[in-house]
């Protein structure tokens, strides 16, 4: 796996025999399906993404959005017809005395106008391009809007479950620190150890209990940002038991072709979308310096009564044309032309650091897979270390063959040891999410998404 990274990645991970120790298998130009979050086999999962796209508001407005993009480029669209309108009306008027007509007399009137725009020389054509081409933006960007909020809500929920298996962790090993402080202050009554190793003991319990709020600050406020990613608020929050054990590592990972990467990610599809609209709006400044051809006419009937409307004698008609063209504008017309190119420049930059960015976001996906697998291996080899140095520490001070120091030295690297290997397994996960994301997420395997559109991206 070197097309995205300097060095080649290994195609396969290390293994562990503890959670999330599964090796993964990268396989290049396999697809990713569209529910990729199933792949936990984690129903608790499968339950809040669902909820987040059904109540998420940002998504909410990402979706209204788009559909007022869209219908703001039919309604552009009409341009390229003629408007047609049809009026009518009735009057009762009266003249004066000294007039030689009657007096008081009725006007009826009916008429049909039509009125048409030529587009010349594209103007309208480019209107229409750019308000296409937004639209298609505000569609890439619900995607990217949809894939970070599935993205965020595993994460929110493996980060919680690993805060929750800490917090655990932490109470087990306060009352391993307890237990062993009453020991130790019963056999410094009966003269057997000295007042400071009961103050170190003391000291190291006092010290576990400390990091009790920062875990459990921690926890509160991830279940906060889930609640909010689920469409409520903090308060609305209904708590799941999801255990780390529970989820299933993906042993096979699908790794796109860079050649596929950018059709795939819908951020840098957003951003050429952009640059399109970028050049139909030079198109636009373009077609504002041409002449403007206009073409209307009407046809009507006038007459004093209902009854001799359509009389041949009250027939009226008009047909006009007319072309505008600019001739002095302080050079306002050619600013614009020079604008909407340097927003091309803009564009172009844009989306070329998009694609840099993307293609930065799989190498570090992939280098993170590799390299936190090993470390949750060398973690778990340290627990077991740590964990049998305490048994010896502990069963060498029973025998009186060791010192109380070398049993809280090896207290303390056990607990380390413990919580480091449970913030690896959760990173094992949360690295396989990142991976996902980086390649997309899968969006094209959609029932609502065009099958031309999907085509790009392998899908039939």
């Amino acid at each position: 796996m070197s097309k995205f990274t300097e060095k080649p990645v290994p195609a396969r991970t290390v293994s562990a025999d503890t959670t999330a120790g599964t090796a993964q298998t990268l396989v290049e130009g396999r697809d990713i399906q569209g529910d990729w979050w199933a792949l936990f086999h984690s129903p608790q999962i499968n339950a809040l993404v669902e909820r987040a796209l059904k109540a998420n508001p940002t998504l909410a407005a990402a979706q209204a959005t788009l559909r007022e993009a869209r219908e703001n480029t039919r309604a552009e669209q009409g341009s390229f017809f003629p408007q047609i309108s049809a009026s009518t009306s009735a009057e009762r008027e009266r003249n004066s005395l000294v007039s030689p007509v009657p007096k008081t007399y009725n006007v009826i009137s009916g008429s049909l106008s039509v009125s048409y725009t030529l587009d010349a020389f594209g103007g309208v054509r480019r209107q229409v391009e750019q308000l296409n081409a937004q639209a298609e933006y505000e569609r890439y960007e619900l995607e990217a809007t949809e894939l970070t909020l599935i993205a965020n809500v595993v994460n929110a929920a493996i980060n919680e479950a690993s805060l929750q298996a800490q917090i655990d962790t932490t109470h087990e090993i306060i009352r391993a620190y307890t237990a062993a402080l009453d020991v130790t202050r019963y056999r410094f009554e009966a003269g057997g150890v000295s007042q400071v190793d009961v103050l170190q003991q003391q000291s190291l319990l006092d010290a576990q209990i400390a990091t009790l709020p920062g875990l459990q600050k921690q926890l509160e406020q991830q279940r906060n940002q889930l609640a909010v990613y689920l469409g409520g608020l903090p308060t609305d929050y209904t708590g799941f038991t999801l255990d780390l054990a529970s989820l299933v590592l993906p042993e096979e990972l699908p790794v796109s072709l860079p050649s596929s990467l950018v059709a795939q990610r819908p951020d840098i599809q957003a951003y050429g979308a952009l640059l399109h609209s970028a050049t139909a709006n030079v198109g636009i400044a373009v077609a504002n310096m041409l002449p403007q051809i206009s073409l209307t006419g009407s046809y009507g009937r006038d007459g004093s009564s209902y009854s001799n409307l359509f009389n041949p004698a009250g027939i009226v008609w008009s047909l006009a044309g007319s072309l505008t063209q600019p001739v002095f504008e302080g050079g306002t017309l050619k600013a614009k032309k020079r604008a909407a190119d340097a927003a091309v420049d803009v564009a172009a930059a844009q989306y070329s650091s998009t694609v840099n960015s993307a293609f930065q976001d799989v190498a570090n996906a992939l280098v993170a897979i590799h390299r936190d697998a090993e470390t949750l291996a060398a973690n778990l080899e340290t627990q077991k270390t740590a964990a049998a140095s305490l048994r010896v520490a502990q069963a060498q001070y029973r025998a009186g063959g060791g010192t109380y120091l070398n049993v809280l030295s090896a207290e303390q690297s056990d607990q380390s040891a413990r919580l480091n290997l449970i913030s690896s397994q959760a990173t094992r996960y949360t690295d396989t999410v990142a991976l996902f994301q980086a390649l997309g997420g899968g969006w094209w395997h959609r029932n609502d998404v065009d099958p031309k559109v999907a085509q790009c991206c392998g899908a039939f």
